[in-house]
C-alpha cells in the first residue's frame, strides 16, 4: 500500500514539474510575438542616444554659425543702446514692426540649432526604431492610475535600474563638464579687460569645447544603455512553451485536428491511387516490400508513367487489385527499387531506367500475345 501511495505521489511530482516547466519563459520569441510587441509601441531603445545627438548636433550649428548670432546680438545691443527704442513712435504700426524685426533677428539666431535638434532626434528614432505609427501607448488603462500598481512600478527592479542609471548619468556628465572647464577657469579674471570680441569669443569656445566632450560621453552612455536596453527587451519577450504551443495552435489550428487531416487526406491520396492499378500495363515487384505500377500508351504517352507504389501493406494492396483486374506482375528487384526511389505517382519514369522498363514492357506483351491468364511471373532480367 505504502509503495502504490510513494509510486503516485512520485506521478504527480514528476507532473507538476513537467508543468512547471512548460509555463518558464525560456524560448526565444516567435516573429508574430515580435510584431504584436511593435504594434504595442514595445521597443528596445534609449532616450541617452536622442539626447547625446542633439547636444551634439545643436552645439555643431551653433559653433557654424557663431559669428552671425554674434553679429545679430551685437546688433540688437547697439540698438537698444542708442536710444532707437526710446525714440520710435508707439503707434500699434510702430511696434508691429518692432515685434516683425526682433522676430525675424530670434528666429535667424535659434532656427538653425532647432533644425538641427529636430533632424538629430529624428535619426535617433529612425536608427532605433523605424517609423512606426500606433496609439497603443495612448489607450487608457486602469492599473495605470491604480496606486498599488504605482508603488509597485516605482519599488521594482526596472525603476532601482533607472535611478542608478540615472546618478550615474549624472556623475559621469559632471565630471566631463569640470575636466572641460578646469582648464579655462584661469582665464576668468582676464576677461574684464578683454574686448567684447574676445569674450564672446572666449564662451563660444569654451561652450563648444564642453558640448562637444558631454555629447561624446552622452553617446557613449547612449551605447552602453541601448545594450542594456535590448537585453531586456529581449528577455521580456522571452515565452513559454504553452505559449509557443498556444500561439501555433491559434495560428494553425489543432495538432489534433491537423493531423486527423493529413490522415484523412493521405487515405483520399491512397484511394485514388490505389483506383489507377487497374489501368496499369504491369506491376514491378521486389518482391514483397516494394510495388510500382506502371501504364504505357505509346499513341498518349512519351514514356512509361507511374500510376501507383508502395511498401509494406501498401505494397500487398497493389499486387491483389492487380491480381483481381488482371494486370500482370512481374519480380524485379532492382528495378522496383530505382522506380520508387527515383519517381512520384504521376510521373514519367527518367530517361536512364528506358532500357529496362522496355525489356519488362516487351516480356508483358509476349505473355498477351500468347494467351496465357496474367500471374506472378518469375525469371525476368533484372538488369
Amino acid at each position: 500500500m505504502d509503495r502504490e501511495l510513494s509510486r503516485e505521489a512520485l506521478y504527480w511530482t514528476f507532473d507538476l514539474q513537467r508543468f512547471a516547466e512548460d509555463d518558464e519563459r525560456t524560448e526565444d520569441p516567435t516573429p508574430r510575438r515580435r510584431e504584436e510587441a511593435r504594434e504595442r509601441g514595445q521597443f528596445a531603445k534609449t532616450a541617452e542616444l536622442g539626447t547625446a545627438l542633439i547636444l551634439l548636433a545643436g552645439a555643431f550649428a551653433l559653433y557654424r554659425g557663431i559669428g552671425e548670432t554674434l553679429g545679430g546680438m551685437q546688433h540688437l545691443l547697439r540698438q537698444g543702446l542708442s536710444g532707437t527704442l526710446l525714440t520710435m513712435d508707439f503707434t500699434i504700426g510702430g511696434v508691429t514692426a518692432l515685434f516683425q524685426h526682433l522676430t525675424w533677428y530670434v528666429a535667424r539666431l535659434v532656427l538653425p540649432v532647432a533644425l538641427a535638434a529636430a533632424l538629430a532626434g529624428l535619426v535617433s528614432q529612425m536608427v532605433q526604431v523605424g517609423f512606426v505609427f500606433t496609439g497603443y501607448p495612448l489607450q487608457p488603462k486602469l492599473e495605470r492610475i491604480n496606486p498599488l500598481a504605482g508603488l509597485q512600478r516605482i519599488f521594482s527592479r526596472r525603476a532601482l535600474v533607472e535611478l542608478a542609471k540615472a546618478l550615474a548619468k549624472v556623475v559621469i556628465i559632471g565630471a566631463v563638464a569640470y575636466a572641460a572647464l578646469r582648464g579655462n577657469v584661469a582665464m576668468l579674471p582676464r576677461l574684464v579687460y578683454a574686448t567684447p570680441d574676445g569674450v564672446a569669443g572666449w564662451v563660444g569656445a569654451t561652450t563648444w569645447r564642453m558640448a562637444l566632450t558631454t555629447g561624446i560621453a552622452l553617446l557613449l552612455i547612449a551605447l552602453l544603455d541601448y545594450g542594456y536596453q535590448r537585453a531586456e527587451f529581449e528577455r521580456s519577450l522571452k515565452m513559454s512553451r504553452r505559449e509557443i504551443k498556444e500561439e501555433l495552435r491559434q495560428s494553425e489550428g489543432d495538432p489534433l485536428v491537423r493531423r486527423r487531416l493529413r490522415e484523412q487526406q493521405r487515405r483520399w491520396a491512397t484511394q485514388r491511387m490505389m483506383q489507377q492499378v487497374p489501368t496499369a500495363d504491369v506491376v514491378v515487384t521486389n518482391p514483397v516490400h516494394i510495388a510500382v505500377a506502371l501504364r504505357y500508351d505509346m499513341h498518349t504517352m512519351d514514356a512509361p508513367v507511374v500510376v501507383a507504389k508502395g511498401t509494406g501493406h501498401l505494397a500487398e494492396r497493389i499486387r491483389q487489385v492487380a491480381e483481381e483486374h488482371g494486370v500482370v506482375t512481374v519480380e524485379n528487384v532492382a528495378l522496383a527499387r530505382a522506380l520508387y526511389e527515383a519517381v512520384d505517382v504521376g510521373q514519367a519514369i527518367p530517361e536512364k531506367l528506358y532500357q529496362a522498363v522496355a525489356e519488362v514492357l516487351a516480356f508483358v506483351y509476349r505473355l498477351r500475345r500468347s494467351g496465357l491468364a496474367p500471374a506472378a511471373h518469375r525469371g525476368v532480367d533484372e538488369r
